[in-house]
C-alpha cells in the first residue's frame, strides 16, 4: 500500500512537471478533462430536472387549456346543431306556408305533439282540435303529399291522425299518367304502400306517380301519394303494385289539416282497356 501510494505520488509529481505538446502540464490537462466531464454530467442532470419541471408545469397548463377548449368545442357543436335544426324547421315551415297559400281549400297548420306507442297502430297526435274546426275524417297533408286523416272524436285542442301507411288505412288513388284508378292501402313491408284493384290490362310501370283520385271523399283529388316502385301482372284479375310513399313518415312534424268535411265515397268508374273499346 505504501509502495502504491509512493508510486502514485511520484506519477503526480512527474505529471505536474511534464508538459504536453500544447504546452499545458499533463496533470492540469488530465485534471481539466476529468472535471469537465463531471461538470457536463452535473449540468445535464440540472438541465434535465429543470426541463422536466418546466414541461410538467407546461403540461399542467396545457391540460387545463385543453379542457377549456373541449368545453368550447362542445358548446359550439351544440349551437351548430341548434342552428341546423332551426334552419331545417324554418325550411319546413316555409314549404308548409307555400302549400297553404297555393291551395284554394281551407286549411289550418298543425304540429305533431305525440305519437302512438301501440305497435301496429300508426297514428300521431296534433295540436289542433274541435275548437279549431277539426272534424273526424278530415284529410291531413304536407308539402310532399298526403299524410293521413283525422280519426276518432277530436278534443278541443288535439286530434289523432291515422297515417296513410297504417295497415287499416286506405285512399282512393289513380295513376297520374294514365288516369287508371285503384285503391292504395298501407302494408307491413318496404315500401309501405300497395295499390290494389288495378286491372292486369292497365298500363302501370315503375316510376309512375300515384295521386289521390278523390273517390274516397276524404283526400283532395290530385295530391301526391307516392311513386310506383314495382308493377307485376297478378295471378288473378289485378296487378301487384307496390308504391313508395311521397312523405317520409318517420319524420313528420308540421302538417296541414284540410278543413273540408268528408263526403260519401263515390264509386270509381271501371277502367275499360283500349282493346275492349275497339
Amino acid at each position: 500500500m505504501l509502495f502504491v501510494a509512493v508510486l502514485v505520488g511520484h506519477l503526480v509529481l512527474i505529471s505536474a512537471q511534464v508538459q504536453s505538446r500544447t504546452g499545458v502540464p499533463v496533470l492540469e490537462a488530465v485534471t481539466f478533462g476529468v472535471f469537465s466531464r463531471v461538470q457536463n454530467v452535473a449540468a445535464s442532470v440540472v438541465d434535465f430536472g429543470r426541463n422536466g419541471w418546466g414541461n410538467y408545469v407546461a403540461l399542467r397548463g396545457a391540460r387545463a387549456e385543453n379542457e377549456t377548449l373541449k368545453q368550447q368545442v362542445a358548446a359550439l357543436e351544440i349551437r351548430l346543431a341548434e342552428q341546423r335544426a332551426l334552419a331545417s324547421r324554418t325550411e319546413e315551415l316555409q314549404s308548409l306556408l307555400d302549400l297553404k297559400t297555393s291551395q284554394t281549400l281551407p286549411t289550418i297548420a298543425a304540429e305533431v305533439v305525440a305519437g302512438n306507442p301501440n305497435p301496429g297502430i300508426l297514428t300521431v297526435t296534433v295540436n289542433r282540435g274541435s275548437a279549431d274546426g277539426v272534424q273526424t275524417d278530415m284529410a291531413v297533408i304536407s308539402p310532399k303529399g298526403i299524410v293521413g286523416r283525422v280519426i276518432g272524436r277530436p278534443a278541443s285542442h288535439a286530434s289523432r291522425v291515422q297515417l296513410l301507411v297504417d295497415q287499416s288505412a286506405a285512399a282512393g288513388a289513380m295513376i297520374e299518367r294514365t288516369r287508371t284508378g285503384g285503391m292504395v292501402i298501407g302494408v307491413d313491408g318496404d315500401p309501405a304502400l300497395q295499390m290494389q284493384l288495378v286491372s292486369n290490362l292497365a298500363d302501370v310501370v315503375a316510376g309512375d306517380v300515384v295521386v289521390a283520385s278523390g273517390a274516397d271523399g276524404v283526400y283532395p283529388k290530385g295530391f301526391p301519394i307516392g311513386k310506383v316502385e314495382k308493377s307485376d301482372r297478378g295471378t288473378g284479375l289485378y296487378r301487384q303494385i307496390t308504391v313508395r310513399p311521397a312523405v317520409d313518415f318517420s319524420n313528420v312534424e308540421d302538417l296541414l289539416i284540410v278543413l273540408v268535411p268528408a263526403r260519401a265515397a263515390s264509386r270509381p268508374e271501371p277502367v275499360v282497356p283500349a282493346e275492349r273499346q275497339k
